[in-house]
Formats: C-alpha cells, sequence, structure tokens
C-alpha cells in the first residue's frame, strides 16, 4: 500500500543543506531543483544559492589573476616558487619580521589578499589554510639592536634574505615585495604592491604580519603600558605618551624619532 505523496523537505532542511554547498557548481545544481518548489522560502533560497554561485566564481577568477605569474613562471621551468614579503618597518619598537612562503600547488585560499586590507579574523583564517598548502615557510626577525646598528631599510632587506636562507627547500625564483634582495643568488621579481598581486607574496604577508601580532601581543604582557598589544608598536597617540612619561621599553628602537630625541639619548 502507498504512504502517499512524498512531503517536500522543509525550509530549514533545505537552508542547512545549503550551508554545506561551497562548490559552484552544485549551487547552482540546487538553485535549480529549488526553482521547482513553489513555496517562496525555496524560491528565496534559490536566489541566494545563485549569488553564492556567482560570488565564488568571481572569487576564483580574481585567485587565478593572483596566480598568474607564479603560473607562467612554472611554465618556464621554475618548480619552486617562493613569495617573500615583510612586516613592521615603521613601528617604534618591536622586530621586523619576514616570510618566505613556497606554496603546494594552487590552493583556493578563499580572501586572500594584502595583509592590511583583511581584518584580524580573516588574516589568522587564512594563516592556518597557508600553513596547510605550503611546500617550505619560513618566518625570520630582526629585532631592534640590529634595527639601530643597521638601519631599518637594511635590517628589512636582512630579515627577507634570512627568511629565503631558512626555506627547507631551495626556490628557483623568489617573487618579493617592491624589493630586490641582495646576496641572494636566485633569480628574482620585485613587484610594487606584490601583496596585492601575486598570490604567494600575499600568503608571505598574512604570514608575517600573523606572526608580528602574536609576538606583540606577548611583549604587551613583558612590558605593560606602552599597548602594543592593541597598537603593534605603531606611533599612535597612546603610545607617545606612553614613552613621554614612561620612558622606552627595552624593545624600542632607538634610533628612531621620538625615542631618539629624548635627552637620554641625544647625546649617544
Amino acid at each position: 500500500m502507498s504512504d502517499g505523496p512524498r512531503r517536500a523537505p522543509s525550509l530549514a532542511a533545505l537552508r542547512e543543506r545549503a550551508e554545506t554547498l561551497r562548490g559552484e557548481a552544485a549551487l547552482r545544481r540546487m538553485a535549480a531543483e529549488l526553482a521547482a518548489d513553489s513555496r517562496a522560502g525555496a524560491r528565496a533560497l534559490a536566489e541566494r544559492c545563485l549569488r553564492r554561485a556567482r560570488e565564488r566564481e568571481r572569487e576564483g577568477r580574481r585567485l587565478a589573476r593572483l596566480f598568474s605569474l607564479r603560473r607562467r613562471l612554472q611554465e618556464g621551468g621554475a618548480r619552486f616558487i617562493a613569495g617573500v614579503d615583510e612586516v613592521g618597518v615603521g613601528p617604534l619598537a618591536g622586530p621586523v619580521v619576514a616570510a618566505a612562503v613556497v606554496l603546494e600547488g594552487t590552493p583556493r585560499l578563499e580572501g586572500l589578499d594584502d595583509s592590511k586590507r583583511l581584518t584580524s579574523p580573516e588574516r589568522e583564517r587564512l594563516d592556518r589554510e597557508i600553513r596547510a598548502h605550503v611546500r617550505a615557510l619560513h618566518v625570520v626577525e630582526v629585532w631592534n639592536e640590529e634595527i639601530d646598528r643597521l638601519n631599518i631599510y637594511q635590517a628589512t632587506l636582512l630579515a627577507m634574505r634570512r627568511a629565503v636562507e631558512g626555506l627547507a627547500c631551495r626556490p628557483d625564483h623568489l617573487l618579493v615585495d617592491a624589493r630586490t634582495i641582495p646576496r641572494v643568488a636566485i633569480p628574482q621579481t620585485p613587484l610594487v604592491k606584490g601583496d596585492a598581486r601575486d598570490a604567494s607574496i600575499a600568503a608571505a604577508s598574512i604570514v608575517a604580519k600573523v606572526h608580528r601580532d602574536a609576538l606583540m601581543q606577548r611583549l604587551d604582557a613583558d612590558y605593560p603600558g606602552y599597548g602594543f598589544a592593541s597598537h603593534k608598536g605603531y606611533g599612535t597617540g597612546a603610545h607617545l605618551e606612553a614613552i613621554r612619561r614612561r620612558g622606552p621599553s627595552p624593545v624600542h628602537r632607538r634610533s628612531f624619532a621620538p625615542v631618539s630625541q629624548l635627552p637620554l639619548f641625544q647625546s649617544r
């Protein structure tokens, strides 16, 4: 005996199923299924599925552009390509941090971009995903003592060179944000605004930024009162006031104004 017509899935069940879909094709298939459903909620869900499919297609095209230079280098024979970037040039305290990243394959890293364009949660999510898709990765800190001795530009180049030299595999080519790294016998391409133009450089930018932010949060516990956890060593009004009130901490850059302008350091 027949149990009668089969009941359509509830809208709640359909919404839950739609949330699990990630691929464009799967989202479009579900939208087509829902088009035959007369319920207004089902039609609205179909529209959301189509919107998500279009958004994913746009993101796929954007990511393909970020990987385009890397793909051309691989077609020319380069096997391992490292993206290199740094963070922490401008702060008054803490290290400059450089990262070198060799991505494995062409991972779909949703939202990959210049680290400055991303929120802290977005950077932390991407840092985890990048680390899950690397052949090699190395992060280097160059601290305030070396920055003061060398100057910030030379310290930044040193951090980037050390990051490349610390990779577990030797790259065939380097993609570097806006610089050429001296004393590195590997072909390299400097890209202005490279962290917004190339996936490997963007990945290095994110890894370096997440690493340095976590380090500055730890320094906030070691040297309370300067606000390192919030401003990460940059010269905000509150940070400048803390330096005037408390004097510099052991991790402040003595060669940077306003620390260098304090009477204690002007004669040194």
